[in-house]
């Protein structure tokens, strides 16, 4: 079993290559049809399988056709991190699609909503008081 430490340090540089390889590694052209960024590599503390988060914008027909092609691309993914990052095994790869930015957008589009509906009274009532309450007469 791996220490902690190690098995974050083997994340990044999974990360960083995995990176690397959809700006110019993968041919695949299902891979290009959405922005693909990596934002997170979560690895089992035995360093065998490695769950790669991946971020990507575009709609819903372009998220799922690049979620195809990246799934195809896994036995180029995890041959390409065997001839670039030194580990006695491999990791087996899977990609998993990260919405958490999808749904951070949303909440805050939300509260900006929240916000702007508020009446225009109560927000004035609450920025000016009175400031006879704080002395007494």
């Amino acid at each position: 079993m791996a220490t902690t430490r190690r098995v974050s340090r083997v994340a990044e540089l999974i990360k960083r290559e995995v990176s690397q390889m959809l700006l110019s590694g993968i041919k695949d052209d299902r891979v290009g049809t959405g922005m693909v960024s990596v934002t997170d590599v979560d690895v089992s503390g035995d360093l065998q399988h490695a769950k790669i988060y991946v971020s990507i914008y575009g709609s819903d027909e372009a998220k799922a056709e690049t979620m195809a092609g990246l799934k195809s691309a896994t036995g180029y993914v995890r041959s390409e991190l065997g001839a670039r990052v030194r580990l006695r095994r491999t990791p087996e790869v899977a990609f998993v699609e990260d919405r958490s930015i999808e749904r951070g957008n949303k909440v805050l589009s939300l509260l900006n909503q929240l916000e702007n509906s508020r009446p225009k009274e109560n927000q004035a009532s609450e920025d000016s008081t009175d400031e006879d309450d704080d002395f007494p007469d």
